[in-house]
C-alpha cells in the first residue's frame, strides 16, 4: 500500500456489525472493495454499492491490499491471518490487516506478532455504539497501530466511524475498548438495582430517568439501554446477550489478573451476568439483568460459570459480529 495509490479493500465478516460497516466503506472508498462471509445472504446489505463478493479468504488475500475483519474473538482472527488458507497463506499477501473485532489483549498482539514475521502489518482497532451507529458510519473506533502506520488508517476507518482514537501501539485499542464495555455493564447492573430500588419506593422508572437525565447521574447506559431497553422492560433475541457480556468481562477479568490488578467491581458484574444467563435470560438483550434484580435473584444464584457459547437465535461464527456497545 503506497500513500499516493488508493487501496484496495478487502472485508471479511458481514455480520450485525460487519456488514453495515463493509457497507459504509463500499460507498465511501474511490477504490475496489471486495467482501467475504460464509453465509451468502450476508450479503444483501451490499445490494447497490460496488462491493464485490469474494470465493475464499483466499481470494481476498489474492486482490485486497488493506484488509478489515470483523469477527466473533480471537480464535477466529487468528485463524483467518495465520491458518493454512487464511490471508497469510499464500504467494500474495495484504499490506495491512485492522481487526474490528473484540479479542483479548494477548490475542491482538499475538497475531501482530505472527503477522510481523509473514511482512504483514497489524492493527486492532475494536468498535463501540451501537448497530444504528454503524449503519449510520458514526461507531466510536479505539487503535492500536504503529504511529507510523496510523495516518494511512485512519481516513479509512473515517469511512466507519466519526471518532477515531489512536490509542497507542498494538493491543491498546483493545484495552480501550475492554473497560469501555466493563463500565457499560458495569453501569447497566447498577441502574438496573436503582430503577428496582426507585420503584419500589414510590418513584415510577420514568420519572426516575427523567430526572436523573438532569443530574450528574446521567449516562450512556440510562440514555440508550434504561430507556429504550428496561424501562419498557424490552429485551429481544439476536441482540447482545448475557453470554457475549460474559465473555468480554472474561478478557477484563483476564487483564486484570495479568496486570495484578483485583477488578472487585468486574467481578461482581460477572456474577451478575453469570446468574442472569443461567436464570432464564440466555440470549435475551443483557439489560435484561434487571428482571433478575427485580425478582430478587442476584449474583449469590450464579454457583458455577457459564459457558460462553452462542446463545439460541444468534448468528454462527461467521457472521457474527464485532460486538459494540458504548
Amino acid at each position: 500500500m503506497t500513500a499516493d495509490k488508493h487501496p484496495v479493500i478487502g472485508f471479511i465478516g458481514l455480520g450485525v456489525m460487519g456488514g453495515p460497516m463493509c457497507r459504509n466503506i463500499a460507498l465511501k472508498h474511490p477504490a475496489d472493495v471486495i467482501a467475504f462471509d460464509m453465509n451468502a445472504s450476508a450479503f444483501q446489505l451490499l445490494e447497490g454499492t460496488k462491493a464485490r463478493r469474494a470465493a475464499s479468504v483466499a481470494d481476498v488475500a489474492a486482490q485486497a491490499d488493506v484488509v478489515f475483519l470483523s469477527l466473533p474473538g480471537g480464535p477466529q482472527v487468528e485463524q483467518v491471518c495465520v491458518a493454512p488458507g487464511g490471508l497469510t497463506d499464500g504467494a500474495r499477501r495484504p499490506a495491512v490487516i485492522v481487526d474490528l473485532s473484540t479479542t483479548t489483549v494477548a490475542s491482538a498482539r499475538g497475531v501482530a506478532e505472527q503477522l510481523a514475521a509473514r511482512g504483514v502489518a497489524f492493527v486492532d482497532a475494536p468498535v463501540a455504539r451501537t448497530r444504528e451507529a454503524a449503519q449510520r458510519g458514526e461507531l466510536s473506533i479505539m487503535v492500536g497501530a504503529d504511529e507510523t502506520l496510523y495516518p494511512r488508517i485512519e481516513p479509512l476507518l473515517r469511512y466507519m466511524g466519526s471518532d477515531v482514537t489512536r490509542c497507542g501501539d498494538v493491543g491498546c485499542g483493545q484495552v480501550v475498548k475492554l473497560i469501555n464495555n466493563a463500565l457499560v455493564f458495569e453501569n447497566t447492573v447498577a441502574l438496573a438495582e436503582m430503577m428496582v430500588l426507585g420503584e419500589r419506593a414510590g418513584v415510577q422508572p420514568d420519572v426516575l430517568l427523567d430526572a436523573v437525565s438532569k443530574g450528574s447521574g446521567d449516562s450512556f447506559v440510562l440514555r440508550n439501554h434504561g430507556r429504550k431497553a428496561m424501562l419498557p422492560r424490552q429485551f429481544p433475541d439476536k441482540s447482545f446477550p448475557p453470554e457475549y457480556v460474559l465473555k468480554d468481562l472474561g478478557y477484563v477479568l483476564e487483564l486484570a489478573a495479568q496486570t495484578e490488578l483485583t477488578a472487585h467491581v468486574a467481578e461482581l458484574a460477572r456474577r451478575y451476568y453469570a446468574a442472569a444467563a443461567s436464570g432464564g435470560f440466555s440470549g435475551r438483550y443483557f439489560p435484561s439483568v434487571i428482571e433478575l434484580i427485580d425478582r430478587g435473584d442476584g449474583p449469590a444464584a450464579a454457583q458455577s460459570e457459564v459457558a460462553v457459547t452462542a446463545a439460541p437465535g444468534q448468528p454462527d461464527a461467521s457472521t457474527q459480529r464485532s460486538r459494540a456497545h458504548g
